[in-house]
């Protein structure tokens, strides 16, 4: 089947499913599990951090277009000194919320590393998440909550995290984003947000360029404009646990492109060599989380162009947000020279391409000189750098070290 072929067949399915712009209830599981009601949902501190010994705390943080964050803290570790600790904030990819971080034992996970460290660690949960599904006055359950892509992550949820640390220390942040979380810095430093309040940035597994992408799932979904069928037809929050049209989706991408439902993290990702086993199977209990539509139509849109753009919404929506036929380009290059940035890639990813990645490098390298620093991991996928068990002797204490080199 062609792709033309592919996007009517996914177009059909869609027609059929029951659409809505909030969440769903499907009579069957989903390939991803069932997803647990909000009543069964217990923070991140009292569920898993401070089980593990360490002091934590639950804060919220509205964002500049209503949105109400969850954060966690973990402002020390185990063993309390008393110092004032430098912050550092954690910030997960897609489908994904701060739960991303606690999927090993204490001792790999980077937040207890960094605590134990003598550093001050901050979580961030993005809009849309379980425990940030709250607003000023928009109700999640509305076509009107779900209007956002990462353009929004990048100009109001980070600054929000960024600006509501620096209130609470009085100190600049170090930053660690994985997958999503290294577009948005970009974006947002880029355009000169809050980058006064950040000491460094580490990136893993970085994605801005897109063009090498090896992804078969995520090939498909773009190059077939999945998400704007979805779109059309008013499916606005993207859930893959308790949406129907959306497992309808996922389904009939794998029965077309033969891929393994039961096995759509390599599938989406590549090859991840060394995650917990137990950390799989315990991954549908808190993953994937909802996105927006939009969101999804926004990556599609690198993937497809090539470019790192808004948000692009055809010519009336152009002209109308931007003032232009085309949407605004983000110019990575415009990162300021003096802001430390660590870069960690794998061989194996999917999704950050190793090609593409040294062309971002190459962009950065060219204006941050000996402010860059790049390490690659010939066997890691895309989650290994926040999962694998092996982690902390290949990645993390690499950049415990580079936080302490900052002055």
């Amino acid at each position: 089947m062609d792709l033309r072929g592919l996007l009517s067949f996914y177009f059909l399915l869609l027609l059929v499913a029951q659409p809505h712009p909030g969440n769903g209830a499907s009579s069957r599981g989903s390939i991803f599990g069932q997803r647990r009601t909000p009543a069964q949902e217990i923070g991140t501190c009292e569920t898993t951090v401070v089980k593990q010994g360490y002091p934590c705390q639950e804060f919220y943080v509205t964002t500049k277009d209503g949105y109400i964050l969850n954060m966690q803290r973990i402002p020390e570790g185990r063993v309390a000194n008393g110092e004032k600790k430098q912050p550092v904030l954690l910030q997960h990819g897609i489908f994904a919320d701060g739960m991303t971080w606690f999927t090993n034992q204490p001792e790999q996970n980077l937040p207890m590393i960094l605590a134990d460290n003598g550093f001050d660690v901050w979580i961030a949960n993005t809009r849309g998440t379980r425990f940030s599904r709250r607003h000023a006055f928009l109700d999640p359950n509305t076509k009107e909550y779900w209007d956002w892509s990462w353009d929004e992550l990048a100009a109001n949820d980070l600054p929000a995290f960024v600006d509501f640390i620096y209130s609470q220390t009085g100190r600049k942040v170090h930053y660690v984003g994985h997958s999503l979380g290294t577009l948005t810095p970009l974006a947002s430093f880029s355009q000169g947000l809050v980058v006064d309040k950040v000491n460094s940035a580490v990136l893993l597994s970085p994605i801005a360029y897109l063009s090498r992408v090896q992804s078969i799932l995520l090939n498909v979904a773009a190059n077939t404009f999945l998400g704007e069928a979805a779109g059309l037809i008013g499916i606005a929050e993207f859930n893959p646990k308790g949406d129907p049209a959306v497992d309808s989706f996922l389904r009939s991408i794998c029965t077309s492109t033969g891929l393994n439902c039961n096995d759509l993290v390599t599938s989406l990702s590549g090859f991840n060599c060394c995650l917990n086993a137990s950390a799989i199977n315990n991954y549908p209990e808190n993953e994937p989380q909802s996105t927006s539509t939009k969101n999804l139509i926004h990556l599609s849109q690198i993937i497809r162009t090539k470019v790192i753009a808004k948000f692009d919404g055809l010519l009336l929506y152009n002209l109308r947000r931007y003032g232009a036929f085309r949407p605004p380009v983000y110019n990575v290059a415009n990162l300021p020279r003096d802001l430390p940035l660590f870069l960690g890639h794998g061989g194996n990813d999917a999704i950050s391409d190793v090609e593409d990645v040294q062309y971002l490098i190459s962009i950065l390298k060219y204006h941050l000189g000996d402010n860059l620093k790049s390490l690659f991991v010939k066997d890691y996928g895309h989650f290994d750098f926040i999962r694998a068990v092996n982690a902390k002797d290949l990645v993390y204490n690499e950049v415990v070290d580079f936080f302490k080199s900052q002055k």
